[in-house]
């Protein structure tokens, strides 16, 4: 029987089946951070149940770290608190642990590609609704509830209902100054936040196969923003050669097994998906949101669409033009900008950050505009260095941060002040995402280069060399 990759990948994993019921999966890897797992190690001391696999585990500090000073004591007592819980309960259960000032430090989802822990045709799991980044590998991997983390930590398994499958297939060439960022903010704004929901995504087509990993995980990283529970590329070469060498990929003999198996995994010419759908790269121009949901996106140089052109009703449309300041029929472009942020599990990896100084080369920060660039990890940071990355960005009259999930979510001290607006390379625009009251345009590390060094909207095509 011929099956898709998802297929493959789920039915490999299936410890068992419940009739009418979820299936029950076996986890090869787990990622942990400080925010979503105290609790979970809590049920575990309540209920005396140790951690099964305890060498499948990862844990990394992210969310509630600071982007600067992080040698001293962090001020807030919340995130303090778990910082040092997530310290202690990695020691107590023999788990490894990347806390703040570990070289290996840095965003779940950016460290898991980057040590080799993440590989094809693996289940991933974590308590962070972007897990979906680890797809772009050909693995399944999806973000989990608290008591789901207790679940995997104490039995390696999860108990999952099967999700539907859906191929979205984009051929052709993309255009000047697109980035697989305004992929994947096009194909959301085609589908709407609620246009995937209930299914599993496998991305196909030479616009996909052409990019690199990092722009793959950008993609995949942003599926659950259109409701799916998470998206796949197949591997291929590019994946291997990422892959090859690095602390946690197969060594030896193993290399070569895992490389027989992996080549295996790419759905049969045969197989039938639930929902098919098919768009054109070279309909692609650089995005940028206007609204309140990721959905809410459209080419930088078109207007804001009137109400009527929207789904989800028009008192709620008013709503997020209100809450942004917005109005139907505007340009985009022009519009004045107070922050640009740079960064997060969407685009804090070292492409990023190369596209950001290609565009910012020989040119000034805009004297009104806060920037905040913060790479994904400790690699990154010091790739950004030894590049020469850092000295085009210092300049240019930009700063360079400490890692960390820094202002995609404002759990930690980088937050934007009510009312102001930031262009954004990161994945949520939702209300108060990135402060109480802060509007957010998410964009590219290009589009979001743009407005750093012009202060406002900025087409970056107009800009490149």
């Amino acid at each position: 029987m011929s099956k898709t990759l998802f297929d493959k990948v789920w039915d490999a994993h299936v410890v068992r089946k419940i009739e009418g019921g979820p299936d029950v999966l076996f986890i090869d890897r787990h990622l942990i951070h400080e925010v979503t797992s105290p609790v979970a190690f809590l049920g575990l001391r309540n209920r005396g149940i140790r951690v099964l696999y305890p060498e499948r585990t990862f844990a990394t500090a992210d969310h509630n770290t600071p982007t600067i000073n992080q040698d001293k004591p962090v001020q807030d007592p919340l995130s303090a608190n778990q910082l040092k819980a997530l310290e202690e309960n990695t020691k107590a259960y023999g788990i490894r642990h990347w806390g703040l000032g570990h070289y290996k430090n840095g965003i779940v989802h950016v460290i898991g590609p980057e040590n080799g822990i993440t590989q094809p045709g693996a289940t991933i799991v974590c308590g962070d609704s972007h897990t979906s980044t680890h797809g772009a590998f050909g693995a399944i991997a999806f973000g989990i509830g608290t008591s789901e983390v207790e679940m995997v930590l104490s039995t390696q398994c999860i108990m999952q209902p099967k999700p539907k499958k859906m191929r979205i297939t984009i051929n052709g060439t993309l255009g000047k100054g697109v980035l697989p960022k305004d992929v994947a903010l096009f194909i959301i704004a085609k589908l709407t936040t609620s246009g995937a929901t209930g299914y599993f995504v496998e991305y196909a087509g030479n616009v996909f196969e052409q990019m690199s990993m990092e722009g793959r995980m950008t993609v995949c990283n942003l599926s659950i923003e259109m409701g799916a529970r998470g998206g796949m590329i197949a591997p291929d070469q590019t994946t291997f050669d990422y892959i090859e060498g690095r602390e946690f990929s197969p060594k030896g003999a193993d290399w070569d097994k895992a490389m027989a198996y992996w080549k295996t995994l790419k759905t049969d010419d045969d197989a039938v998906f639930d929902k098919e759908l098919v768009f054109d790269g070279s309909e692609i121009e650089p995005m940028i949101t206007y609204g309140t949901n990721p959905g809410m996106g459209i080419g930088i140089t078109s207007d804001i669409p009137d109400a009527e052109q929207v789904e989800g009703g028009k008192a709620t449309y008013e709503k997020s033009l209100g809450y942004m300041g917005f109005h139907e029929g505007e340009a985009m472009v022009g519009k004045k900008i107070d922050y640009v942020f740079v960064g997060s599990c969407t685009n804090g990896r070292i492409e990023d950050f190369r596209a950001f100084a290609s565009l910012v080369k020989g040119k000034r920060k805009a004297d009104d505009v806060t920037v905040w660039l913060v790479p994904g990890s400790h690699v990154v940071e010091e790739q950004i260095r030894k590049e020469g990355i850092l000295d085009i960005l210092t300049e240019a009259g930009f700063t360079l941060r400490q890692p960390g999930c820094s202002a995609c979510l404002a759990m930690n001290d980088d937050k934007i002040p009510a009312g102001k607006y930031a262009v954004s390379t990161s994945n949520r625009n939702f209300e108060g995402r990135q402060g109480p009251g802060a509007r957010t345009l998410l964009a590219s590390p290009l589009v979001a280069a743009a407005a750093a060094v012009t202060g406002k909207v900025t087409d970056p095509r107009t800009l490149i060399q």
